[in-house]
């Protein structure tokens, strides 16, 4: 998975593939989900970030402990 931030255009991509894009859909207003050919989502992108997300240039990951 890659994320990036773009402070020019104000855009944030999240790509969870690095497969080409087939498909894109506008789900809500400024939110756009990118498939490949097998109907997979690849990639998130969120058009005027930093008005959506709180701090879009901070990146914080966490890894749920694994159960069993």
């Amino acid at each position: 998975m890659k994320i990036t931030y773009d402070r020019e255009t104000d855009t944030l991509m999240v790509i969870f593939a690095e497969t080409p894009v087939t498909e894109s859909d506008e789900d809500k207003p400024g939110v756009i989900l990118d498939y490949d050919a097998a109907g997979n989502l690849v990639s998130l992108e969120i058009l005027d970030a930093s008005h959506r997300v709180t701090a879009p240039s901070r990146i914080e990951y966490q890894v749920a402990p694994m159960q069993g």
